[in-house]
């Protein structure tokens, strides 16, 4: 077994601290699901999906309903008149990890598609929904966003050192 004892005070506080840092991660994940939250809310400005394709259009017969509920003209896809979808995104961080995510009903047939009539029936016998809806994913990482995490983590634990005057 080998043994190394740090003679530098600094050093060894730097890594008291990095253990510290590594023990409740909270902060960690705060700041990762800020990121991700703000990526996304930007995703459904542009209308892309986190790998960059364009989500498909809304359909002429949901642009009609739109219409005859009063609701305007609203073309772009995943923005309703609410425009919750876009609003609403969570993030949960613990010490262990970070979920993002929505809690509307709907969130899930928006990123995953759905067929008409998968959730069943309405009261009068018509399909929910009552048509096919396309997956329009909204909510994932980019190969960019992927770096930018690790940017995040390097930045975190750098931050241990640097506050115990430890600058390399």
């Amino acid at each position: 077994m080998i043994k190394v004892d740090f003679k530098y005070e600094a050093v060894a506080q730097a890594l008291g601290e990095v253990s510290r840092r590594l023990d409740d991660m909270t902060p960690l994940h705060e700041s990762i699901g800020e990121y991700v939250v703000e990526v996304t809310k930007q995703r459904f400005k542009q209308g892309i999906a986190p790998d960059g394709t364009a989500w498909a259009p809304k359909s002429p017969v949901t642009l009609a309903a739109y219409k005859a509920r009063g609701d305007g003209d609203r073309p772009d896809p995943l923005i309703g008149p609410s425009r919750r979808l876009s609003s609403e995104i969570a993030r949960f961080a613990t010490a262990d990890s970070v979920e993002i995510g929505s809690s509307l009903e709907y969130s899930a047939a928006m990123q995953d598609g759905a067929r008409q009539g998968a959730f069943g029936r309405t009261a009068r016998g018509g399909p929910i929904p009552w048509g096919d809806i396309p997956a329009r994913p909204w909510l994932g990482l980019s190969e960019e966003d992927e770096v930018n995490i690790i940017d995040i983590v390097d930045d975190y634990l750098e931050q241990a050192f640097i506050e115990r005057g430890f600058n390399g």
